[in-house]
């Protein structure tokens, strides 16, 4: 057999070994060893295995996936994204819909030191779905709005998405971090129009709750100051070139601890559940990235991407319905397959097609960012979706009824990148000059 052959039937064996339910970093692992192997002969295979292994864990870059997630961590357990949530309430909580407003504002908050969807999912659905009940909010309304703002963190920095793709194509990761804040915002400020609009059309699905006194609205406000100072100090530094960005997780983990422990919210052992949580999601992500760069390597003595880019360029196709193509391989890929996995194989076998193609690939990292969001809470594998089951309940049907008119947001700023790629480019057009 040729090398392409090897390749396609290695990629067929390993969405094989991915329905079986193996570790999807150990499957691609072994599928790439055992192609690799087979094209080269096993003494080079063990080699190039250990040779991988070795750089990934020994790779100083990649300490910023401990970093980061740390910092959400710990965020998380110190009980952050309840403040960032009460005082987002007390503000809009009187506004038809208002409850579910503050749940999608004290998210937003929320991403800027968390960079885990399924985390955000799971904070707001302890917190927001049962104040919600409380006012008598329908479940559609409630569990769908608290899984869909856990997509946040696809392209709100720090970014797992975001950090992941950098590597995988040698991107700036402080690019990509500003690139994905205006899609971001404006994707937030679409889930709130999207609630008003339901609430105005249905007001049954959420009562008016009272309205807070400006004294209390101005004594939540320390809660929100300080984490858009932790954000500033973290993106502002990798913009100003202060620190790298896994300097900037370091610094930012660290004034998130400085910040638990001065308002006592977090102990020894909240401290220490954080680093577990965090070790245990990063290693799974080392874990996912291994398994990638040797299955990258058989990808590549396959000649797959090479092929696969001419082929793209050649198609008689205007480059943007061929990039639509490629987006709608990723959700479909995503829907059988973990989204972040499904991200870190086929990234490096179409980005050299979008690089043929012309296109940015800053903006391409945020396109394909969106289409992540999108999968996370899509049947069959919804992560966030799965989350908010777990927590409330909820019948997983009702929940995707409630994530429905969410959708449009992500639909649209995604079909808005296409229209205007500047909504991405300007930011990092602006501080990286």
């Amino acid at each position: 057999m040729n090398e392409i052959t090897v390749g396609i039937i290695a990629l067929a064996l390993l969405l094989l070994l991915f329905a079986t339910g193996i570790e999807l970093g150990f499957a691609m692992a072994l599928v790439g060893f055992v192609g690799f192997a087979y094209l080269n002969g096993f003494h080079p295979a063990m080699q190039l295995i250990a040779r991988d292994i070795y750089d990934v864990i020994t790779n100083y870059g990649y300490t910023v996936f401990p970093l980061f997630i740390l910092m959400g961590q710990i965020g998380f357990n110190a009980g952050i994204a309840v403040r960032l949530y009460d005082a987002a309430y007390k503000f809009v909580g009187h506004i038809p819909g208002g409850l579910a407003m503050a749940t999608v504002i004290g998210a937003t908050g929320f991403k800027t030191i968390c960079g885990s969807s399924a985390a955000t999912a799971a904070t707001f659905a302890s917190v927001a779905v049962p104040e919600m009940d409380r006012y008598g909010y329908d479940r559609r309304l409630s569990t769908g709005i608290v899984a869909t703002v856990g997509s946040l963190g696809c392209i709100i920095p720090p970014s797992v998405v975001l950090i992941i793709f950098g590597i995988l194509t040698e991107q700036s990761i402080g690019q990509l971090f500003l690139a994905g804040i205006i899609p971001g915002l404006i994707i937030a400020i679409f889930f709130l129009g999207i609630i008003y609009v339901w609430v105005k059309i249905n007001p049954k699905i959420a009562p008016m709750s009272e309205r807070s006194t400006w004294k209390a609205r101005i004594h939540s406000l320390p809660e929100v100051f300080w984490i858009i100072l932790v954000f500033l100090l973290v993106i502002g530094g990798i913009m100003q070139g202060f620190f790298t960005p896994t300097e900037a997780g370091a610094v930012g983990t660290f004034a998130v601890l400085v910040l638990a422990v001065a308002k006592r919210s977090i102990n020894f052992t909240g401290y220490v559940k954080s680093v577990k949580e965090a070790l245990r999601t990063a290693g799974m992500i080392l874990m996912l990235i291994t398994g990638s760069v040797i299955l990258g390597h058989l990808i590549a003595v396959s000649n797959i991407p090479q092929k696969t880019a001419d082929w793209v360029v050649a198609l008689p196709l205007n480059r943007y319905l061929i990039m639509i193509m490629i987006c709608i391989i990723y959700e479909i890929g995503g829907s059988f397959i973990d989204d972040l996995a499904f991200m870190i194989l086929a990234t490096p076998i179409f980005y050299p097609a979008v690089q043929k193609l012309g296109f940015n690939p800053i903006w391409f990292g945020i396109v394909i960012g969106v289409v992540v969001m999108i999968g996370v809470v899509i049947p069959p594998v919804a992560v966030c979706v799965f989350v908010v089951k777990n927590i409330t309940k909820e019948p997983i049907g009702r929940i995707y009824k409630g994530v429905a008119p969410f959708l449009i947001s992500l639909i649209v700023v995604w079909g808005l990148l296409f229209v205007f790629p500047q909504l991405a480019l300007w930011l990092p057009s602006v501080f990286y000059k």
